[in-house]
């Protein structure tokens, strides 16, 4: 039998904290009584049942019924597209309101971006907390430093230069082991995905592939995800993976179909800092606007006071875009002259060659 949730939130935290208080006393008398000379493994699979147990347990704490929320808020594994447009029917574009992914976006703008319901607040806040455990579990299969970042535009269209310079760049470096992560939309983060899709093919697949695309050059066109579609029915990727890391906050642009593993948040401000955070093998920054310069400067912080122990590449692809039509590189170089800012290591390149050997080096050190 279910329970109803408190109305008192005070009174929901106490029960919260002694119902994990007599789990974490249970998870004690189990081990001990598992005895030292027990297997590692078995001290695992035992850590996991309990896990499980607890989960199903809050379950039963917080009424989900009573939630009648959209989207799972105890959600234990990372989307994927077919999770996310679940309900869309390829040819048929007008199905895209009834998928998964916009059902919950509707969701999310009906009680508002800034919601002040407290059932809603906090069944988002445990989904985006199931979200980081889900991506945690799946970035433990990984070195730190083999997670590449890529920022830039969600405006950037699928015909340009630009778009097909960086799908190369992550095509190359998911091919050299490395897991290419981004903002999980469309532009610049989709490139990033669709390079790491084709891994193992030639380039005149990829040709074949941005061919595909090119009849739908922006997310704002009608055919833009059944056209991703159908690169992916084409070029099935059962090999090479990569993590989208999008937002409901922007729930107007699409997620990419391309990212093997998606990790889509409530909250932008956790999801933004994730991605720099777990991109520790180095971030790219293709030529962006107002985000790309938050993620910038956020990136330059932690690398400035050494946050995970060493600072690592931020390489600005486009000499022209970052010294002339947004000059943040000579800013940068500047306040590294004037000592206000330390341990950056910034370098600006027009070559795909010297982004991904800046990257690899980096990464064998």
């Amino acid at each position: 039998m279910y329970l109803s949730l408190p109305e008192n939130i005070k009174e929901y935290s106490i029960m919260a904290d002694n119902y994990l208080e007599n789990q974490y006393e249970n998870y004690l008398a189990r081990k001990a009584a598992m005895g030292k000379k027990t297997a590692k493994k078995k001290n695992i699979i035992k850590i996991q049942r309990l896990q499980s147990e607890a989960i199903e347990a809050l379950k039963d704490i917080i009424a989900q019924p009573s939630f009648r929320m959209p989207f799972d808020i105890f959600r234990e594994h990372l989307y994927s597209a077919e999770s996310l447009y679940k309900g869309y029917i390829s040819g048929k574009p007008d199905t895209y309101k009834d998928c998964y992914d916009q059902q919950v976006y509707q969701h999310y703008l009906s009680m508002g971006k800034a919601a002040t319901d407290i059932k809603e607040t906090l069944g988002r806040t445990l989904h985006d907390h199931s979200m980081t455990n889900a991506m945690n579990d799946f970035l433990a299969h990984f070195d730190e430093r083999q997670v590449v970042g890529i920022m830039g535009g969600h405006g950037l269209q699928r015909t340009e230069e630009a778009y097909r310079q960086v799908v190369m760049v992550s095509k190359t470096l998911t091919e050299n082991g490395c897991l290419m992560v981004s903002g999980g939309g469309p532009g610049a983060m989709e490139a990033t995905h669709l390079g790491a899709w084709m891994a193992g093919r030639t380039e005149v697949e990829v040709d074949d592939a941005l061919s595909i695309l090119k009849e739908a050059p922006s997310f704002k066109d009608k055919l833009w995800l059944d056209t991703a579609l159908q690169v992916t029915k084409k070029y099935p990727q059962e090999q090479f993976l990569s993590l989208g890391v999008p937002t409901w906050l922007y729930g107007h642009e699409p997620a990419t179909p391309f990212a093997t593993h998606i990790a889509k948040y409530f909250d932008n401000s956790i999801r933004e800092d994730s991605i720099l955070t777990i991109a520790k093998g180095g971030i790219i920054y293709s030529p962006g606007s107002a985000g790309t310069m938050q993620e910038i400067f956020q990136e330059a912080v932690q690398n400035h006071y050494l946050s995970f122990g060493y600072a690592s590449p931020m390489i600005f692809m486009n000499k022209h875009y970052w010294t002339e039509e947004m000059p943040v590189y000579l800013l940068m170089e500047h306040l590294i002259k004037q000592e206000k800012y330390k341990n950056l290591l910034m370098s600006l390149t027009d070559s795909t060659d010297e982004i991904v050997k800046t990257i690899l080096e980096f990464r064998k050190q």
